[in-house]
């Protein structure tokens, strides 16, 4: 597929003032892009001459997502229509180019194929215009395709300028056109602002071009979803929907096991493997890749992260930009983030939270701890409740726990520090130095028991509870609910 003779315009200037927003409508997001990426996407196997974006409102960003995807980027200004936007590209039109294709880029849903379709059915028939239709059941926003006796193309007519018996028409234009250059420069010429808003638009071309006496043809999509476009919060949400929906299809398709796949939130880019099961309310973002026989759990969170094969995510867990190694296991109610990294047979257990650190291969981290900045061997034990102290209030600090170390429960490992291969860390401990290999370490405070403290205390809450009773040897009152008195040896009648 190539169209070495075309350049594609994608019309991005305008504002979308129906959104309510103070963002441009192409840069509003469906199923995990930018609805203006979905468009430059779908024209890209095309391999045409090149892709100009017309920007206009909030053009700075518009021109950062149209160049990231090699497409080139043209200022309207000011913004005066469609047919004035063609005209804003004419100068940017390369030598040799006979023909251009119009997409808008809200228009998320089309698909190369159908744009290809377009083209060559343009070609094939002769005519100095192709539009691209489709027949809606409720077709109340769109214009309305008004066909002569030969079928071909007579007029767009936009509804609020339609006659009862053209508000009738379910055939609707898409806004997708292909045009002969030299065709189009001559009518666009000649469009005149007749309208409420001043503004040329390029819909007025077709009626031009047949008053000339040149073919318009239309060629009608085989899915009516394509030409949807995004004007409304509402419709912004049926085209997600739309998307989620495909994507889940498609997945089914390549082998993926989605249960109850209409609470799946899955992305455009995100990949996985056959025979991987996705429980409900999974959302699958950015450029997640997973690979096979993988089961995500329930109401997992996975955005840009690298899931080899044989992987288990428990229910309710998070990973962001991060690699899990094969046969990996997560969660429940673990978070894995900022860049860490889990070797294979790794497991982190509930209520774990791993950040930018290496968790080396079949060790074990089952529960209520936190591992920042670290590096930790394999096959080394992280016991229940253990936190890597990793922030002096200045600077993120390293810590390095070598293989086969056991690390007993509720240990505070202060960084910068490290713990050497084969060694224990007893239960309890505040490590502030480096540990040997081998050995044993054992930073507790020294425990001191009070007997009797009990008996002691309860004698107390109940004298405590007592009224303040008058002291006959100074006239003053004693409160003996004041427990500094007690240390200070008064009030010894109540606390023998």
């Amino acid at each position: 597929m190539s169209y070495s003779d075309t350049i594609v315009v994608i019309l991005a200037a305008g504002k979308g003032t129906r959104l309510k927003s103070g963002v441009a409508k192409v840069l509003h997001r469906a199923g995990g892009r930018s609805l203006v990426e979905h468009v430059i996407r779908a024209c890209q196997p095309l391999a045409a001459r090149g892709t100009i974006v017309v920007a206009g409102y909030q053009a700075d960003p518009v021109r950062v997502v149209a160049e990231s995807l090699g497409a080139a980027t043209v200022l309207q200004e000011p913004l005066k229509g469609t047919g004035h936007a063609l005209l804003a590209v004419r100068e940017a039109i390369p030598p040799g180019v006979t023909r251009v294709l119009v997409v808008p880029g809200d228009a998320p849903l089309i698909r190369s194929e159908t744009l290809a379709a377009l083209l060559n059915a343009h070609e094939a028939s002769g005519a100095v215009a192709a539009v691209l239709t489709a027949h809606l059941d409720n077709a109340t926003g769109y214009g309305r395709i008004v066909r002569g006796s030969d079928r071909d193309v007579e007029a767009i007519v936009e509804e609020k300028t339609a006659t009862p018996g053209q508000r009738a028409i379910c055939e609707v234009n898409s806004s997708i056109y292909s045009f002969n250059l030299h065709g189009l420069w001559q009518a666009v010429e000649r469009i005149r602002p007749n309208n409420f808003h001043g503004e040329i638009y390029l819909t007025d071309a077709v009626a031009l071009l047949r008053e000339h006496g040149n073919r318009v043809v239309a060629v009608c999509s085989d899915d009516a979803q394509e030409v949807l476009g995004c004007n409304t919060r509402a419709e912004l949400a049926d085209l997600d929907r739309i998307f989620r929906h495909r994507k889940a299809a498609a997945l089914m398709d390549a082998g993926v096991t989605l249960y109850l796949p209409e609470t799946s939130f899955i992305d455009a880019d995100v990949e996985a493997g056959m025979d991987t099961v996705i429980q409900p309310g999974v959302q699958l973002l950015g450029r997640t890749r997973i690979g096979e026989r993988c089961t995500i759990g329930a109401g997992c969170v996975l955005m840009d992260a690298d899931i080899a094969d044989d992987v288990e995510i428990k229910p309710h867990s998070l990973v962001f930009n991060s690699r899990l190694g094969s046969g990996t296991g997560v969660g429940p109610f673990a978070h894995i983030r900022d860049g860490a990294e889990l070797r294979p047979g790794a497991r982190v257990g509930n209520f774990v939270e791993v950040k930018k650190s290496i968790v080396g291969e079949g060790t074990k981290a089952m529960h209520l701890t936190y591992i920042g900045d670290a590096t930790i061997g394999a096959g080394t034990n992280i016991g229940a409740g253990t936190i890597t102290c990793n922030y002096d209030g200045a600077r993120k600090n390293p810590t390095t726990i070598g293989d086969r170390v056991f690390i007993g429960s509720g240990t505070e490992l202060v960084a910068p520090v490290s713990v050497g291969s084969g060694a224990y860390v007893a239960a309890g401990s505040t490590i502030t130095e480096n540990v040997p290999a081998d050995s044993l370490a054992i930073a507790r405070s020294r425990q001191v028991n009070k007997d009797g403290w009990a008996t002691f205390r309860a004698r107390f809450l109940k004298d405590s509870a007592a009224p303040a009773t008058a002291d006959p040897a100074n006239g003053n009152t004693t409160d003996t609910k004041n427990p500094r008195q007690l240390r200070r040896g008064k009030g010894k009648t109540s606390a023998k």
